[in-house]
């Protein structure tokens, strides 16, 4: 075997490299599991390393040939960003269902006010939405659903070649048509506390006009967070089955598989 020489080496392995870097780490530092704050900055820059050293080799058929120049390379890494950016973001997207489900089913249930830090977003948010925004960090794993969105990023070098710079136009549709799906499902998922708040305030008007003098607000207030609590104990399982079914299926359609 005729060993390299360095401008064969650099083009070869440590220009593929940088590459796969650039991609794999802009979407590993966004998506779900992988980039919430509650992940060491270490750790994530280690996977990251990992991921690219062991793929590399295997995605040297999609590297331009030849080393670019100066200007050439910059817009070629400028685009792998954008690309890692984009899948990373659209990931992100379909998470934020359930911190929009959360915050409904709080209101619905007198909790609207209660508000944490949520760590799988890194900012304040409802009570409900962290406690099922986090859980449901805790099954992408589970599932296995981080197998996915690795190989979603690894399969993206066939949607998105390296080299040509992806369409901006066409990805700020995806992102829009993906944050519709997402708030369709978070409200999907809140549907049964839409129901039953609708029912409970309705109910509350009838009883405020039938006794004028009772304090409705201060008997309803606890009946309504003890009702709240008993439906999402119910349908938590349903509820997070749909979830990662829609998660799937949006996901894969947004990798070009549906």
């Amino acid at each position: 075997m005729v060993p390299l020489g360095i401008n064969e080496f650099l083009a070869s392995g440590v220009f593929a490299f940088v590459l796969v870097f650039v991609r794999f780490g802009t979407a590993i530092m966004i998506m779900p599991g992988f980039g919430d704050s509650f992940v060491s900055m270490r750790i994530r820059l280690l996977m990251v390393l990992g991921f690219s050293l062991a793929l590399f080799p295997v995605l040297m058929k999609y590297m331009p040939e030849q080393m670019p120049g100066t200007t050439a390379m910059f817009f070629l890494v400028m685009s792998e960003f954008v690309i890692g950016m984009f899948f990373g973001t659209i990931a992100r997207i379909f998470m934020a269902a359930l911190d929009t489900a959360g915050m409904i089913i709080s209101i619905q249930s007198g909790l609207g006010n209660a508000q944490l830090f949520n760590p799988s977003l890194s900012t304040q948010g409802s009570l409900i939405g962290a406690f099922i925004t986090v859980t449901g960090v805790l099954l992408l794993f589970v599932t296995n659903l981080h197998h996915m969105l690795i190989m979603g990023i690894f399969e993206s070098y066939r949607i998105f070649p390296v080299g040509d710079f992806p369409e901006t136009g066409s990805m700020a549709e995806l992102i829009a048509r993906a944050v519709s799906s997402s708030f369709m499902i978070g409200v999907q998922l809140s549907a049964p506390f839409i129901i039953i708040g609708i029912l409970l305030y309705a109910g509350m008007g009838v009883l405020s006009r039938l006794m004028p003098q009772m304090q409705v607000f201060m008997v309803a207030l606890p009946l309504q967070i003890l009702l709240a609590l008993f439906t999402l104990s119910v349908i938590l399982v349903a509820m997070f089955s749909y979830w990662i079914s829609r998660f799937e299926e949006n996901m894969m359609y947004f990798l070009g598989g549906g």
